[in-house]
């Protein structure tokens, strides 16, 4: 089990998702995987606010966070995501949380 996980909640645009999700897959994707490593997964509501896109990528510590995520964020593809993704995305939300032992 990672340490920390960034949970990650985009809000995409009504009747959108179809569109983002193949944007996602074949412009974040490669990028993620060279810097980012494995998600932990990927969801989209189903009950409560809808349209959100869900996904978790694990972390060993807060350097190996911060050292991915300047990868990804420097990466020469990770701009065409950005570009083709801008008016899918309606927010975003991400959060860092960290893992407690409590048995």
């Amino acid at each position: 089990m990672k340490a920390w996980v960034d949970h990650r909640v985009y809000t995409i645009a009504l009747r959108k998702m179809p569109e983002f999700l193949e944007v996602f897959h074949r412009l974040a994707m490669p990028v993620l995987m060279d810097t980012l490593g494995h998600p932990l997964g990927f969801w989209t509501s189903v009950v409560g606010p809808q349209n959100q896109f869900i996904h978790l990528w694990g972390y060993d510590d807060l350097a190996d966070y911060e050292r991915r995520c300047q990868a990804r964020d420097s990466h020469p593809e990770f701009p065409a995501y950005l570009a083709a993704s801008g008016h899918l995305i309606t927010s975003q939300e991400t959060r860092l949380v960290r893992a407690v032992a409590l048995a």
